[in-house]
């Protein structure tokens, strides 16, 4: 490989992709404000949605593609996580839009859907467009599918990125979309808008040791408007329709009832004479390991007479030992083939299962739950896992009240207050974004540099 192709590949692609959408090709069954969203990220070609949970992301992505294979004739693929594919197709088949399932890369029809699993058996030539559904999965910078995605997203002309939390509670995890949209590199976006603790002068030194992301990032003196603005190119997030702009009336939550239950711990800690909150993670995963039974325990009487239920874990032991004295329940593991875990889940989705037990990050992104209204959780200090879970079944589209079971121990607190803090972050940023955006302080890309500067006379 000579020098000149080595860089072409590392290259985003420049050229910039716009398509104004006619009212014929706007699937009807759009609601206005979808509508709006459609043809701006259409004409932005390449963009990102950040929208709650039940606003309609999937059969958004599925009307861009739409659009963009109507004008181009040639296919867009549609990405993923584990089980959302064939809800993706369900979605399809009620909004009219042909959309074919494939898991070894074969293009049998010009809406291609996958499994982020499953993307290395696809050709990124093969494609005008491609949609990243549940995008969070790209914010982690070091992570090997975010640069599997980012990779092969670079050539494509048009892209669409969907998600609900697109950076749960870290400004700086938004440079990854970018990124991947060609918008700005990361690493790009953080000398621009950010400072770090240790200077942003030793980036590189960081990097080296793989200690750079550690790092704190606090915003520049002059940026955090700068940086919203610039964010608001690229992006637009909502978490109900009055957001930007239109009635909220088809799209009002159900209560939400969250219950705490604090599970005394049967010994203190580390030969302490008293039980202390656990201070650090290694004190936090003793505390667990020693609380599993009565924490199970505890979760057995919570979903006893209940219709459906969603069981959180984090542990395997966790799991196994849930799966064991629940009656009906049955769990999704890491360790299972994608084939068992799909099956499951949507057993789960068709109402055959009562009661699931799996780990946030296994099931807790894109599937929507609305029958289940009832679900347990032993908290983590991953906010945005905590969010997705919560949001599978309290979600527009529920028609019950939902309940949700925290399980802890006293040692534990400082893991929920560390979710509070977190959650206060997430929605400053959203709050943020959504103020500059119906602000309407949008920077273009493309600035006009026609304008006459009279030089100064002592040059």
């Amino acid at each position: 490989m000579d020098y000149k192709t080595f860089i072409e590949q590392k290259e985003q692609l420049k050229e910039s992709t716009s398509i104004i959408a006619r009212d014929d090709e706007i699937n009807p069954m759009l609601y206005d404000f979808q509508r709006v969203l459609l043809e701006w990220a259409l004409k932005k070609g390449r963009a990102a949605i950040y929208a709650d949970c039940g606003l309609g992301k999937t059969p958004l992505q599925l009307s861009w593609a739409d659009v963009i294979v109507k004008r181009t004739n040639k296919p867009v693929l549609v990405l993923t996580p584990l089980a959302v594919s064939y809800q993706t197709v369900r979605e399809g088949e009620k909004f009219g839009i042909e959309c074919i399932r494939s898991d070894n890369g074969e293009i049998k029809g010009k809406i291609i859907i996958t499994n982020y699993e499953r993307l290395h058996y696809f050709n990124k030539n093969s494609f005008i467009g491609v949609v990243c559904d549940e995008s969070s999965i790209l914010k982690h910078f070091t992570g090997s599918r975010q640069k599997e995605i980012t990779d092969f997203m670079k050539k494509i002309p048009y892209r669409l990125l969907c998600t609900a939390t697109a950076a749960p509670n870290d400004y700086y995890e938004l440079g990854t979309s970018a990124e991947a949209l060609g918008v700005m590199g990361h690493m790009d976006m953080l000398s621009t808008f950010f400072k770090s603790d240790d200077n942003c002068m030793h980036i590189g030194r960081f990097k080296q040791s793989n200690l750079w992301w550690q790092q704190k990032w606090h915003f520049k003196a002059h940026a955090e408007i700068q940086f919203w603005k610039w964010v608001s190119s690229w992006a637009r997030a909502l978490r109900k329709p009055s957001d930007i702009g239109f009635s909220d009336e088809r799209f009002i939550l159900p209560p939400l009832q969250v219950e705490e239950t604090i599970v005394k711990a049967s010994r203190p800690l580390n030969g302490n004479l008293f039980i202390e909150p656990a201070f650090n993670i290694k004190e936090q995963r003793e505390e667990r390991k020693m609380t599993i039974q009565p924490r199970c325990e505890e979760i057995k009487n919570k979903v006893n007479g209940t219709n459906s239920v969603v069981v959180w874990c984090q542990y395997n032991e966790e799991g196994d030992l849930l799966e064991k004295i629940i009656p009906d329940a049955q769990q999704v593991k890491g360790a299972d083939e994608s084939e068992k875990k799909e099956e499951l889940l949507l057993a789960f989705t068709n109402g055959t299962l009562r009661v699931l037990v799996t780990k946030p990050k296994i099931g807790a992104f894109g599937l929507n739950w609305q029958h289940c209204n009832h679900m347990t959780f032993f908290p983590s200090h991953s906010f945005e896992q905590y969010y997705q879970g919560v949001r599978r079944c309290w979600r527009f589209g529920q028609k019950n009240s939902v309940k949700v079971d925290i399980i802890t121990t006293e040692g534990e607190m400082r893991v929920l207050k560390n979710l509070q803090r977190k959650e206060e972050a997430a929605n400053k940023m959203y709050d943020m974004l959504v103020s500059t955006v119906n602000n309407a302080l949008i920077l273009k890309h493309e600035e006009n540099f026609n304008s006459i500067v009279e030089v100064p006379t002592w040059l």
